[in-house]
This record gives C-alpha cells, structure tokens and sequence, in this order.
C-alpha cells in the first residue's frame, strides 16, 4: 500500500464521523451552542454543563457507531 493510500484509507473514518456527527448531533450541538449564547457575557464554569453533556454523550456514541466498527 503506497504511503497516499495509507493517508487517505486513515482519514475516511474522521471523515465518517464528521458527516454523521453533524446530522446525528446537531440538535444537541444547537441547545448547547443556544445556551452559551444566552449567557456568554457572564460565563462561569458549568453554566451550560447538562447541555454540554448531552453534546458530548452524542458524540461519544457516534465515535462508537462509525469509528470503532
């Protein structure tokens, strides 16, 4: 296997994983974004935590999904 096909073969599950993680998430991604924009001018820590959370579990199940297969 040439040293291209190597790189290209390596980047098709990151790229995998964008496409579906932008449909798959995009809710979660949107109530988390909507909640930082409601409040950035008083940003604390874990202001947003339940929505961040929700954000990361989806993407931690996408990764599972189309990742790790």
């Amino acid at each position: 296997m040439t040293a291209l096909k190597t790189v290209a073969s390596q980047q098709r599950p990151l790229k995998k994983f964008a496409m579906h993680s932008t449909t798959t998430c995009a809710s979660q991604a949107s109530v988390y974004g909507k909640c930082v924009l409601a409040s950035y001018t008083d940003a604390r820590k874990d202001m947003c935590k339940e929505e961040f959370t929700l954000f990361g579990e989806c993407l931690r199940k996408a990764v599972r999904l189309h990742i790790i297969e």
